[in-house]
């Protein structure tokens, strides 16, 4: 199969074949949190990349591509009024990120995706980022995303980091849910390359699903 008709044949959201697509089953998320993803054009074009996802399962969220000579995204034009912007990337001067405090505004979260060479140059890049406070996040456990290897030891897919800023500024359902499309999203592609039993796919397969029958329809994610 062309790389062409590869492409013609896989989700646009999600990148798995249409039979396996899991974006019916994505939820809808409400969050006190505002997240705004700063996508590099190169990034966004991967099969690999799970922030376009997050971002689409959080009601509130912004998607700005950046990297295109011909349409620079040089300024967000971020509106960040009644909230606390906060720059999430690990730079040498970023605070771990804590729990909001009773009464304090809500939060938009200015989330780089890319390469972790692209993530680390959106701060210079990007007018008015420079201004915001870096945050990381505190120490967690390891990535549950098999698709990548990381190039440093706490390295995780951009939809975890997501799940897990929400999960220490206000709590909640979102680490779950989100975790749960990263989930579906991993074990059905590991299926795909025959890493995985039918029985290992804890979140199902559609009925019928063949590892080279993109044309199939799926039906949504079973929930436990």
């Amino acid at each position: 199969m062309g790389k062409r008709r590869n492409r013609a044949d896989r989700c646009a959201l999600c990148r798995l074949h249409v039979g396996l697509c899991i974006c019916a089953s994505l939820p809808r998320i409400d969050t006190r949190t505002r997240v705004v993803l700063v996508l590099h054009r190169t990034e966004d074009r991967r099969s690999t990349n799970t922030g376009r996802i997050a971002a689409s399962c959080l009601r509130r969220s912004q998607i700005v591509v950046r990297g295109d000579v011909d349409a620079p995204a040089d300024d967000l034009g971020l509106d960040h009024a009644g909230t606390e912007p906060l720059l999430l990337y690990p730079h040498d001067d970023a605070a771990v990120l804590e729990r909001r405090p009773e009464g304090a505004p809500p939060v938009t979260l200015v989330v780089p995706d890319g390469n972790w060479r692209q993530a680390g140059k959106v701060r210079a890049r990007v007018r008015g980022l420079a201004s915001l406070r870096a945050v990381r996040l505190p120490d967690g456990p390891p990535s549950r995303y098999r698709l990548r290897r990381w190039s440093h030891a706490h390295g995780l897919s951009t939809l975890e980091a997501i799940a897990r800023a929400i999960d220490v500024l206000e709590g909640g359902v979102a680490r779950a849910e989100l975790e749960r499309v990263l989930d579906a999203l991993v074990e059905r592609t590991l299926w795909v390359k025959g890493a995985l039993r039918d029985d290992e796919v804890q979140g199902g397969l559609p009925e019928g699903a063949m590892r080279h029958a993109p044309s199939a329809v799926a039906p949504p994610i079973r929930r436990p």
